[in-house]
């Protein structure tokens, strides 16, 4: 050994040190700063125009317009009209994918024939786009016409229903469901899954049922990935666009208007920039307050 070798402390075979910290972060610092100005530039933009007037149709119309288009924003009832929407819409789709996906969860679960192939058709709505689970149901399931509900209906008799016209927001809600169901699902089926059968035997031998079992043991089981399912859902509902443009194009009225809606409303059909801006710096808040609580929630349920 070489004493340059003994001096390093290393033996001539090791391998070469790593390199330091000063090394990769200068590295990393290129992609951190694309993913920042990916980031922040919109940001600031859309901060920018929330205080300025600019109208599409007008360019002539400019200069600074201080709090005015966030005044105008809270005073218009369309404005609490989509954020009503946006949280009715947000709790029901979770109430659903959350309650149902369990429930599914603990059934396929269980041995039965063909169980492969029914979790393969459960899971497949979720790689569905959103405009085209929007067409499907629109037209194929929901037409009161030729839609299969429809004929459903007519075959026993009664009078179809025109779901996008009697019950809007229902409709959208059954349809981001339908969506989001398999997420839902393939998290919490792979929780169960993960669940050690002895607990269960040890239940059963103790005389405890299938309901017993389901509240007293997969339940608090699951709570970590319910708490998971119901952040991840939260985030992307709260900017639910498609299904709602391609359905109801937020109607009839501001029935099935929602913050998405509204500010795509502003800017591209009022073409108010300024207006829409201000809606947009009103979701991000609302968004980030929403995820700020959902991610302590969960940080906590796993530190448990």
């Amino acid at each position: 050994m070489s004493a340059t070798s003994i001096e390093a402390g290393t033996a001539p075979g090791d391998a070469a040190p790593a390199a330091s910290a000063p090394a990769r972060s200068f590295l990393v610092m290129p992609s951190v700063l694309v993913l920042l100005v990916w980031m922040i530039v919109p940001l600031v933009m859309t901060l920018w125009f929330s205080f300025r007037n600019y109208n599409l149709l007008d360019p002539t119309t400019q200069g600074f317009a201080g709090i005015n288009n966030y005044a105008y924003l809270v005073t218009d009832p369309d404005f609490w009209a989509s954020l009503r929407n946006t949280l009715v819409l947000l709790a029901s789709v979770l109430v659903i994918t959350v309650g149902l996906g369990t429930l599914l969860a603990v059934l396929f679960n269980q041995p039965f024939p063909g169980r492969n192939v029914a979790r393969v058709l459960a899971i497949s709505p979720f790689f569905v786009m959103p405009t085209v689970a929007a067409l499907v149901w629109k037209n194929l399931m929901m037409h009161p016409i030729y839609g299969v509900l429809g004929v459903v209906a007519r075959a026993f008799g009664m009078q179809p229903v025109d779901w996008f016209s009697q019950f809007p927001l229902a409709s959208v809600i059954g349809i981001v469901s339908w969506e989001w169901l398999p997420f839902a699902l393939l998290i919490l089926l792979t929780a169960v899954q993960s669940l050690d059968n002895e607990q269960r035997e040890a239940a059963r031998m103790d005389g405890a049922g299938m309901i017993a079992q389901f509240f007293f043991i997969t339940l608090p089981h699951l709570s970590r990935a319910i708490s998971v399912v119901i952040m991840i859902e939260t985030i992307f509902l709260l900017s639910v666009f498609a299904e709602i443009f391609v359905t109801t194009s937020g109607g009839p009225g501001n029935a099935t208007t929602n913050l998405a809606f509204l500010i795509y409303a502003r800017a591209l059909l009022q073409f108010d920039v300024g207006g829409a801006s201000a809606g947009g710096v009103v979701a991000i808040l609302l968004a980030n307050i929403v995820a700020f609580f959902l991610v302590r929630t969960v940080a906590r349920r796993l530190e448990t």
